[in-house]
């Protein structure tokens, strides 16, 4: 049963992590491959910070806006000839453009930070569930992964900005004689992923260390969340998230973290040949 615990709280921090990916691609078919990069970012100005003397809610708040920032310029840069592209050729230009920023990144944060890593410390509260003591740390942490991802679901569902956002993923050109602005739309939803990637780097950071190395990681596993959960669908990310969590760790403790990403991989082909639209369907 505590295997199956961490394995949701693991879960919530993917989930959290894909949200960004996977409302980026709705709203512009793209993916962007750095995306987790985002979170390394993040968890080593927060380390830096941290190691300066700053108080650690400064130095997370700091990061997590950073990570904003750098997903602010890569959209104002890198993206804006993947935009006036369509349909395959922008997802192609956005896989080489972000693959290519994803390992500039990797590079000058393992040069100048290779032993660098983000921990947060959490008093050391408990809380008994199902007999199983949960350590402060992980409560912590999956308590702002459900605030955050419901916080979302209803901020798409009712606010006017997240009906817009819905609006463009179901139809973009109905939503353009509708009077919203999909490029306006697409920078800040690029943005809110950069926030949401370096808050998966605070919120993992309470559990364990997070480095410069994290970053290639962190895209892979949101990549397969995504495309499990169905492209687009912010429900879908949770719920794949969960699922794959509670996998990942299962597998890791019975096999090895090796042959966990070989299933998750599988999990991932075997969605796209059975139900293309990811496990809870199209996009509603």
């Amino acid at each position: 049963m505590a295997i199956v615990l961490d394995g949701i709280v693991f879960g919530l921090q993917l989930s959290l992590l894909a949200v960004g990916l996977t409302l980026i691609y709705g709203l512009g078919g793209v993916l962007n491959l750095a995306h987790g990069q985002f979170a390394a970012v993040a968890a080593i100005i927060g380390a830096v910070l941290v190691g300066r003397g700053h108080a650690p809610l400064v130095a997370v708040t700091l990061a997590v806006l950073a990570a904003g920032l750098l997903a602010l310029f890569i959209d104002r840069t890198l993206m804006r000839p993947v935009y006036k592209l369509t349909g395959e050729a922008r997802v192609l230009l956005s896989l080489l453009l972000t693959l290519g920023a994803a390992f500039l990144i990797d590079g000058l944060l393992i040069y100048y930070h290779p032993s660098t890593a983000l921990n947060l410390s959490v008093p050391r509260l408990g809380l008994d569930l199902f007999g199983v003591r949960m350590r402060g740390s992980s409560i912590a942490a999956s308590l702002v992964a459900i605030v955050v991802l419901v916080g979302l679901m209803l901020f798409l569902r009712y606010a006017r900005f997240g009906k817009a956002i819905r609006s463009i993923i179901q139809d973009e050109v109905g939503a353009q004689l509708c009077g919203i602005n999909p490029g306006r739309v697409r920078t800040v939803v690029f943005v809110l992923s950069g926030l949401l990637a370096g808050l998966v780097a605070a919120t993992q950071a309470m559990i364990s260390s997070v480095g410069s190395t994290d970053g290639l990681n962190f895209t892979i596993l949101a990549l397969i969340v995504t495309v499990v959960g169905g492209l687009g669908r912010v429900s879908g990310a949770l719920v794949a998230g969960l699922l794959l969590g509670i996998v990942y760790t299962l597998a890791s403790f019975h096999i090895g973290a090796f042959v966990t990403f070989v299933i998750l991989l599988l999990a991932a082909i075997a969605t796209i040949l059975v139900r293309p639209s990811g496990i809870l369907g199209k996009v509603s």
